[in-house]
């Protein structure tokens, strides 16, 4: 792990980029080491868990990521390389899955069997496919397609979402967290991205709605309870910290909450938001490739 010096804040669009991507391993890290814990037992064990540790029950090393760091990057790869080509974008999701990943959600691995044995990228849409994985690794389509007219990017999305996620639920979500990303990148304040996406997702998807005051405990893979948990925690505190402190102590799929959280949060407050201790636990391979990632997705975009 590699110490890091205290930087002057800076808020340009690669810091929030840079922001964005570190913000979404941190979250990972940060989250696994509680998924599928009860807020009650987090709360025995931890107090308030705030430290990345590792361990968990996938028993990792501290700052060792799970599937969706690790599924992005890989995204990211398949898109610098082949565009948004979604044989190419489902080719690299079964290499990845070939390698054997520390985890590896259910949806997502019936999806690339059915690719596997249909060669067809895209499955029919399936009301079981409401799960969150599309939308965990969402973050390089919001990079390389910032600045893009929003029927492009609405494609873009489903490229990759449809591999594994065919739902309707899951593409507004992960349509709603790709542009809210988007609008933190480009310095969208709080109100704006509430009132822009957000109230957009739940005028269309009215079980979206989220109310303060934690109201979603022990969030699963189900999308709209993932992105209420995310909402609340997002736009009900005022830091990076806070924000992903506040969302995995929810308990459940905490490395996803923590992950999707970690990227708006990133891309809303910038790169030097993100607590340098979390920084320097993170794993050093997977830490250069999101930096390297970021500036290459984003300079994509232009």
């Amino acid at each position: 792990m590699t110490t890091r010096p205290a930087l002057a804040p800076n808020n340009s669009l690669s810091s929030r980029a840079l922001g964005a991507y570190l913000g979404l391993a941190v979250g990972d890290a940060l989250g696994a080491t509680v998924e599928f814990m009860t807020p009650r037992e987090i709360a025995a064990e931890f107090g308030r868990h705030r430290e990345i540790l590792g361990a968990g029950w996938l028993k990792l090393k501290p700052g060792q990521v799970t599937d969706d760091t690790t599924m992005s990057l890989v995204l990211g790869e398949a898109i610098l390389a082949h565009g948004m080509d979604a044989r190419a974008i489902a080719q690299a999701f079964d290499g990845w899955m070939r390698a054997k990943p520390v985890d590896i959600g259910n949806t997502v691995r019936r999806g690339l069997l059915r690719f596997r044995r249909s060669d067809e990228p895209h499955g029919q849409e399936s009301e079981y496919d409401a799960g969150n994985g599309a939308c965990m690794r969402t973050l390089p389509i919001a990079l390389a397609t910032l600045g893009a007219a929003d029927d492009e990017v609405a494609w873009a999305v489903k490229q990759q979402a449809h591999v594994t996620h065919h739902n309707a639920l899951s593409d507004a979500g992960t349509l709603c967290v790709t542009r809210m990303v988007q609008m933190a990148l480009q310095q969208a304040t709080l109100a704006e991205i509430l009132h822009g996406p957000v109230h957009g997702l739940i005028e269309q998807y009215p079980a979206f709605a989220f109310r303060r005051k934690k109201t979603i405990s022990n969030p699963g893979g189900y999308i709209v309870d993932t992105l209420r948990c995310v909402f609340e925690a997002f736009f009900d505190t005022g830091s990076f910290e806070d924000c992903l402190v506040e969302a995995v102590n929810r308990g459940g799929d905490a490395d996803t909450t923590g992950a999707i959280a970690g990227m708006i949060a990133g891309a809303y407050y910038g790169e030097d938001a993100i607590p340098t201790r979390w920084l320097n636990c993170l794993d050093d391979l997977i830490e250069r490739r999101c930096r390297q990632q970021a500036v290459a997705l984003l300079d994509s975009s232009r």
